[in-house]
C-alpha cells in the first residue's frame, strides 16, 4: 500500500509539473520528456519492487529518488511563479523556495542503489563506515545548498531566478554563504571517489560471483553501459534533434536492468541480449564505415556527383547485411553467448554424423545426446515410429 501511494504521488508531482511549467515560461519537449522518462523508469521501477520485496531497500530509494526530484522541481517553477514573474497572490510561496534544494538530497540516493543491489545488503561491516561517511558528506552538500533558501525566507527578503534558486542571501555569512573552494573540491572529490568505489565492489564482485548472481551482475553492468555509453556519445557528439531523444530514452536501461536484476525475471536472457546487442552495435558501425567510404570515394575521389552514388552506396551497404550480420554473430556469440554457440556447434556436428548413420539405436542415443548437451532439459524421451 505505501508503495501503490508513493508511486501515485510521484504521478502526482508529473503532472503538476507540466502547467506549472508552462505558467513559468519553462515548457519544452525535453523537460517534459525527462520528466516522463526519470518518472516511468525509476518510479515505475521503484514500485515494482517495494511490492515484490518490501524489505528491500532499494525500491525504496528509487521511490524517494523520483520524489524527491519532481517535488524540487515543481518547487522550483513554482517559486519562479511566485517571485520571479510577480504573482505575488500565491500561497506557501516560502515552503517551495525551501523545497527547491531538495534536488541534491535526490541524486544523492542513486549511488547507494549500486552499492546494495541486488538484495539491499552490505557486503561486510567496513562498507556501512564508508556508506556512513557518504550519507555525511550528502548532508554537508545538501546543508549548504539549503542553506541560502533558509536565510531568505527567515530574511524575508526572497529572490528568485527563473528557475527558482534563491539569487541572494544577504543574512548568511561566512562557510554557507561562501565555502572555499579547496572545501567544495574536497567534498565532491569524495562523494566522487566513494561513489566510484561502489561501481568497483561491483565490478570485484563479479569476478567472484558465481550462478544466479552473477547473472544479476550482468544486468547491472549491461544496463549503466548503455545508458552511460550512448549518453556520453550524445554529449561527445553534441547530437541535438530527434536522435538525441532517442539517446536520451536509453535512460530506461539501467532501471529496467535493476529490476530484472532484483527481481530475478529472466536472468539468464542476458547473454542473448548482450551478444544482440553487441553484434548490432558492431554490424551498424561497419555499414556506415562502408556506406561513407564508398560516397567519399565515388564524389570525393572519382568526382561522381549524381544520385547513382548515393543509391550504389546504399545498395552495397544492404548487399553486405545478412553476410556481415551472420560472421559478427558468430563471432560475438563465441566470446559472450558460448552456450548459443556451443549448441550451434554441437548440432552441426550432429548432423554432420547424420549422414553416415545407419543404424536406428546409434542415431536415438546420439539425439538424446546432443539435445541434452545443447538444451539441458530436465527430462528426455524419444518416440520412434515404426512403420511397415
Amino acid at each position: 500500500m505505501a508503495a501503490t501511494v508513493l508511486g501515485a504521488l510521484a504521478l502526482v508531482d508529473l503532472a503538476a509539473s507540466v502547467p506549472l511549467s508552462s505558467l513559468s515560461h519553462q515548457l519544452t519537449f525535453s523537460t517534459t520528456f525527462g520528466g516522463v522518462a526519470i518518472t516511468a523508469c525509476f518510479g515505475g521501477v521503484g514500485v515494482v519492487v517495494a511490492r515484490r520485496q518490501p524489505r528491500n531497500p532499494l525500491g525504496w530509494l528509487l521511490i524517494g529518488f523520483v520524489l524527491l526530484a519532481g517535488l524540487s522541481v515543481d518547487a522550483g517553477y513554482y517559486a519562479a511563479l511566485r517571485y520571479h514573474l510577480g504573482h505575488s497572490g500565491l500561497p506557501l510561496g516560502p515552503v517551495a523556495v525551501l523545497l527547491t534544494p531538495l534536488w541534491a538530497a535526490a541524486y544523492g540516493l542513486l549511488p547507494p542503489v549500486i552499492l546494495l543491489f541486488p538484495d539491499g545488503r552490505l557486503a561486510s561491516r567496513p562498507w556501512q563506515w564508508v556508506l556512513g561517511i557518504y550519507a555525511g558528506l550528502v548532508a554537508c552538500v545538501l546543508a549548504v545548498v539549503c542553506a541560502p533558501a533558509v536565510a531568505t525566507v527567515a530574511g524575508h527578503d526572497i529572490r528568485v531566478d527563473s528557475s527558482g534558486d534563491v539569487t541572494s542571501a544577504r543574512d548568511l555569512a561566512g562557510w554557507l554563504a561562501h565555502p572555499p573552494p579547496w572545501l567544495a573540491d574536497v567534498v565532491v572529490g569524495l562523494i566522487a571517489a566513494i561513489a566510484l568505489s561502489f561501481v568497483a565492489h561491483q565490478a570485484f564482485s563479479w569476478r567472484r560471483a558465481t550462478g544466479e548472481h552473477r547473472q544479476q551482475l550482468k544486468w547491472l553492468a549491461f544496463g549503466a553501459a548503455i545508458t552511460i555509453g550512448l549518453g556520453l556519445v550524445s554529449v561527445i557528439f553534441n547530437i541535438s534533434g530527434i536522435v538525441s531523444y532517442i539517446l536520451s530514452a536509453t535512460i530506461f536501461a539501467l532501471p529496467v536492468s535493476l529490476g530484472i536484476g532484483i527481481l530475478k525475471y529472466r536472468l539468464y536472457d542476458i547473454d542473448r541480449i548482450i551478444s544482440r546487442t553487441l553484434a548490432y552495435a558492431i554490424i551498424t558501425g561497419l555499414l556506415v564505415g562502408v556506406y561513407a567510404g564508398l560516397v567519399l570515394l565515388t564524389t570525393q575521389v572519382f568526382r561522381i556527383h549524381t544520385p547513382v552514388a548515393v543509391a550504389a552506396a546504399t545498395l552495397t551497404a544492404a548487399a553486405l547485411f545478412n553476410p556481415l550480420r551472420r560472421r559478427v554473430q558468430r563471432a560475438v556469440d563465441r566470446r559472450f553467448n558460448r552456450a548459443r554457440y556451443d549448441a550451434d556447434q554441437t548440432v552441426m556436428a550432429f548432423t554432420a554424423r547424420l549422414k553416415d548413420a545407419v543404424d536406428l539405436d546409434s542415431v536415438r542415443d546420439d539425439l538424446a545426446q546432443v539435445v541434452s548437451r545443447a538444451l539441458e532439459p530436465a527430462h528426455l524421451s524419444v518416440w520412434i515410429s515404426h512403420r511397415e
